[in-house]
């Protein structure tokens, strides 16, 4: 297929398709909605199982603006990017026929300022009183993780690919979408830079269309060469998961999980006569709650083989047994 043959593939194509549109925060909407039916008087599940909720409804409403523009596009949400100890979770992978997107969604309560040094300030009004405060910054958070997902390509690019290859922010942009309706984004002192980064749901298919509009048609990718991209995404994109039932009740109920680790733990490495770190560590203990494995394989994901070989029978009784 020619350079014309593509920017006339790409602009048939009106299409949005989802190519991955199930999301973390669905399974975590779940777990708490079933933990809330079982602990109907528990606080702490009630307020999670809130703030999850509006989360969820931030990324639908992007869902549904993505859904009905006519640009022609691919979507990936809630896609997890690992790269050596780094981890990247990006809300929202959006392919057009030239850029890709990277969202970062908030479902913001109050009004959004961003200052001339790029810092975002929030103000928002509890029991009639004003609060004007700061807040980390959401797209220093997003430009984190496309840094992630940079070192990962530049991983496994061969150096001709590289060389040939335009800059890798200029055909992936960052965006921070507010999904709330009602919040207000001033960006009049911005730095020119971010100005047009930060926007309302309602705008998100607009600022694309205008950064197509700014892009010759004969640079456009086909429909199949964006299916390509989107099916490379999801290829390095991670399918780990975890039981967020177990995490919550852990975390909200208690099943003494944490106290029966500790003491297996205590116990293993007195008879066996080891630090008790050479068991696990704290921070292992605290990924074996969150992840509770049932089986061998998902053990070695959290604990080096040595251990899993000495201990990990004896840790997966325990689980399977709380």
């Amino acid at each position: 297929m020619n350079i014309i043959d593509n920017a006339i593939d790409a602009l048939r194509f009106k299409d949005t398709i989802f190519y991955k549109e199930n999301s973390d925060l669905q399974y975590r909407y779940n777990a708490l909605e079933k933990l809330s039916k079982e602990y109907p008087s528990n606080e702490e599940i009630k307020s999670e199982l809130y703030i999850i909720r509006k989360g969820l409804e931030g990324e639908n409403e992007i869902a549904y603006q993505l859904k009905k523009s006519s640009i022609g596009m691919y979507v990936l949400r809630d896609i997890i990017i690992k790269h050596e100890d780094l981890t990247a979770q990006i809300d929202y992978v959006i392919i057009t026929p030239y850029y890709t997107y990277f969202v970062e969604c908030k479902n913001l309560v109050g009004n959004i300022t961003i200052n001339e040094k790029g810092d975002f300030i929030r103000t928002l009004t509890i029991d009639g009183k004003k609060i004007v405060k700061g807040m980390p910054s959401p797209l220093r958070q997003v430009e984190a993780q496309r840094e992630v997902l940079k070192k990962k390509w530049n991983s496994s690019a061969n150096i001709i690919n590289k060389l040939l290859s335009k800059k890798f922010e200029d055909l992936r942009k960052v965006l921070v979408v507010a999904a709330n309706p009602e919040t207000i984004i001033n960006t009049t002192k911005a730095p020119k830079s971010i100005k047009y980064k930060v926007l309302r749901a309602d705008a998100l298919v607009r600022q694309i269309e205008y950064d197509l509009n700014s892009v010759s048609r004969m640079d456009f990718d086909s429909k199949k060469e964006m299916e390509l991209r989107a099916e490379n995404y999801l290829k390095l994109s991670s399918n780990d998961r975890f039981d967020y039932y177990w995490y919550y009740k852990n975390k909200f109920v208690g099943n003494n999980l944490k106290d029966k680790l500790i003491e297996l733990r205590s116990n293993r490495a007195k008879s066996l006569n080891l630090p008790k770190d050479y068991v696990f560590t704290d921070e292992e203990l605290d990924k074996l709650i969150k992840y509770t494995p049932f089986t061998i394989d998902n053990l070695k994901k959290i604990l080096p083989p040595i251990k899993v070989k000495v201990h990990g029978e004896a840790i997966i009784d325990i689980i399977k047994n709380s």
